[in-house]
């Protein structure tokens, strides 16, 4: 926990009720809980955060949150991203760092969550930060679900895709490329997350359908973390299932 002479940094997880493809998704069910509460508990697990809030537009979710002991406020229903909800919960509670912990990761692993709270925390010349992982599985660098980054010497992210970038064109050479994974979890200095909601939708954005496009369309700089962290999100009610299996074998080992 930090004092109140560090920089106080908070975790927000944006939860949407009105999910197009999982309608209700932070209440779906795994292993007798609502995946909410999963986030929540995992949140609650980084050390630097001095508090957890959850932000949602529906009472229910809201009642979920605090029935198991949380902290969560209502916000409106017409923000077009997480982050511009998490935007307005920084207009009304004020702190120097936001980390975006994302409401379908029950899985969350909160030493990740640290990580880019301390590249944050040790340099304050950092607005943005979000972390990376090394890519294992070969599928995995074409598939179009896996988002990929490359970055420059400094460690920011010069693109992220769908696409398997970097792309080798000599595959008969010897080259040996990494290719890293963006895990969608975010770190915001208060002054550069207010701004959000006042940038304009790049071409990039728009055709990738990447959110944290938009930041580099507008000249931001986004500090890229390495981490070990795999996460294994809920998309559609299927992936419940990879969950549960997930939690199982956590028990039984």
């Amino acid at each position: 926990m930090t004092n109140s002479e560090s920089p106080k940094v908070i975790i927000v997880i944006p939860a949407r009720f009105a999910s197009v493809r999982f309608p209700g998704k932070p209440l779906a069910e795994i292993l007798g809980k609502p995946m909410i509460q999963y986030v929540l508990e995992g949140a609650r697990q980084a050390k630097h955060a001095a508090q957890v809030l959850v932000a949602t537009e529906d009472e229910r979710i809201k009642k979920a949150v605090e029935g198991a002991g949380g902290e969560a406020v209502m916000t409106r229903a017409d923000h077009r991203t997480g982050t511009d909800r998490i935007a307005e919960v920084a207009a009304h509670v004020p702190a120097d760092i936001y980390i975006n912990v994302q409401g379908d990761e029950p899985l969350i692993d909160p030493e990740t969550i640290d990580a880019v709270a301390t590249a944050m925390l040790e340099d304050e010349s950092i607005q943005l930060a979000t972390p990376c992982s090394a890519i294992t599985q070969k599928n995995d660098i074409m598939d179009p679900n896996v988002v990929k980054v490359v970055r420059d010497f400094d460690g920011n992210g010069l693109y992220f895709s769908r696409a398997p970038i970097p792309w080798v064109r000599d595959t008969g050479a010897r080259v040996a490329a990494s290719h890293w994974k963006h895990i969608g979890l975010y770190g915001y200095r208060r002054d550069t997350l207010l701004e959000f909601p006042t940038l304009p939708p790049g071409e990039l954005e728009r055709i990738e359908q990447l959110e944290q496009l938009r930041w580099l369309e507008n000249g931001f700089h986004m500090r890229v973390v390495e981490t070990e962290y795999d996460p294994v999100s809920v998309d559609v009610p299927a992936d419940i299932e990879k969950v549960e299996k997930i939690l199982r074998e956590r028990v039984e080992s």
